[in-house]
Order: C-alpha cells, then structure tokens, then sequence
C-alpha cells in the first residue's frame, strides 16, 4: 500500500471518528476542515495510484461528508436551471 493510501485511509477513519464527537455547528467546521484535508490527499492518491483507485477514494469519501456534497449538487443544480 502506498503512503497516499494510507493517509487516505486515516483520513477516512479521522472523519468517522470527528462525526462521532458531538458538535454545535453540526458538523460542518471540522467538514471545512476535512475537505480542505481531503482534495490534495485525493490529487497525490490520483498521482501515485491512478484515476480508478481515485475514484473509489472520492466515493468513499463523499460517502463520509454526503451532506456538503448534496448541498454542493442541490447548489449546482440552482445554477444550471
């Protein structure tokens, strides 16, 4: 396993472990957080590993933050319609 992957991993289990803790602002400080965390650690994992190994990093990190990205799609369809 490369290094990319493992950060990718602990960057995953990081996010189960931060929605765990409760939180005032539901959440989404430590989402700001983790996102700007994540995009880099998405790019060095698309470097080392390729685009499919990317994807399912994207998928599953989109799977721990599911709610920034469905305001970010309910936010992109507002813009095309």
């Amino acid at each position: 396993m490369t290094l990319s992957l493992f950060l990718a991993c602990l960057w995953l289990v990081l996010a189960n472990v931060l929605a765990m803790i409760p939180s005032r602002d539901n959440h989404w400080s430590r989402a700001y957080v983790l996102i700007a965390l994540g995009l880099p650690l998405l790019g060095w994992v698309w470097w080392q590993n390729g685009p499919w190994v990317a994807l399912l990093v994207l998928i599953a990190g989109a799977s721990v933050l599911r709610w920034p990205v469905l305001y970010l799609l309910r936010w992109l369809r507002g813009r095309v319609s």
